[in-house]
């Protein structure tokens, strides 16, 4: 089968690639894929992260490998498409260089046949031109905390002075 995946980057401006890819494949193949058509070099660390119908996002699946060996970290190479995406579960969120914190939203449009003498994956439609920079986040402040307090009596904080 062949997912037909559209690919969104988070930005005010519509900037999105639509690619088809073998249910088969990897997330690293995925990621290749997308770099590929966003023109980036591909040399940078980047994951996909599952999510819920409203993008908030769950679990990471990453590139490498970069934990202390506590826990193991779902990797791209070893998830594949077909397990992770479905009409059930169409999104992912995809995350490249965390320096600069490239973010897209990645969705499963269509499930169709493979057809004979296509290669995959391909480059169905670009829109939209890719800026120099990412977009600027823009993260919601708590209105609960006033970073302006003054602290002019210690004591209320609750912390022991002598603690070293």
């Amino acid at each position: 089968m062949i997912y037909k995946i559209r690919i969104i980057l988070d930005a005010e401006e519509d900037i999105f690639r639509d690619i088809e890819i073998t249910n088969t494949s990897s997330l690293e193949e995925l990621h290749n894929a997308v770099t590929q058509a966003f023109g980036f070099l591909g040399n940078e660390m980047a994951s996909f992260f599952t999510c819920d119908e409203e993008w908030n996002q769950d679990e990471e699946i990453a590139l490498f490998d970069v934990s202390d060996g506590a826990g193991s970290a779902r990797l791209m190479s070893e998830t594949f498409l077909e397990d992770i995406l479905s009409e059930q579960h169409p999104k992912l969120i995809y995350v490249y260089d965390f320096l600069t914190m490239w973010t897209f939203y990645v969705e499963l449009a269509d499930i169709v046949e493979k057809e004979d003498g296509r290669s995959y994956p391909n480059l169905l439609f670009s829109f939209g031109e890719i800026p120099e920079s990412p977009p600027e986040k823009k993260f919601e402040s708590d209105p609960s905390v006033d970073f302006d307090d003054n602290f002019d009596n210690y004591d209320d904080l609750d912390f022991d002075e002598n603690w070293n």
